[in-house]
């Protein structure tokens, strides 16, 4: 084996020392890009959470909007159900009316056929 000289040790401690601060370099530049990349993706997360919410009260929004759509129709049908009962009792009222005054109209034939009957006797 062949001695080494002070100089050349320190020569290989000094290479040694700068491959291991290359080596500390690249891992701190590795860490610096994992966290550059790791506050994208964070970013993105913080967007898409936001996305979310903004479609979230999107969507409450037309639920709240479906809901007094509903309300009106339904109170509409109500309407509607009321107005028609509305017309079927008049409808109704206005059926016993015409039946009272075809009576009364049929009451006034007889009574005439009955008067020209009379009169047709008194002229003969």
């Amino acid at each position: 084996m062949k001695d080494v000289t002070p100089l050349e040790k320190e020569r290989q401690q000094a290479e040694a020392g700068r491959e291991k601060a290359e080596d500390s370099r690249k891992e701190a530049e590795q860490f610096r890009r994992l966290s550059e990349e790791a506050r994208e993706v964070r970013d993105l997360h913080r967007e898409a959470l936001e996305a979310c919410r903004q479609e979230r009260e999107l969507l409450r929004e037309a639920a709240e909007m479906a809901r007094a759509a509903a309300e009106d129709a339904r109170l509409a049908t109500d309407a509607a159900r009321h107005a028609a009962m509305e017309a079927v009792r008049t409808t109704a009222e206005t059926m016993a009316a015409t039946v009272v005054q075809m009576h009364a109209v049929e009451e006034m034939r007889r009574t005439l056929r009955e008067i020209r009957d009379v009169n047709k006797l008194d002229v003969q």
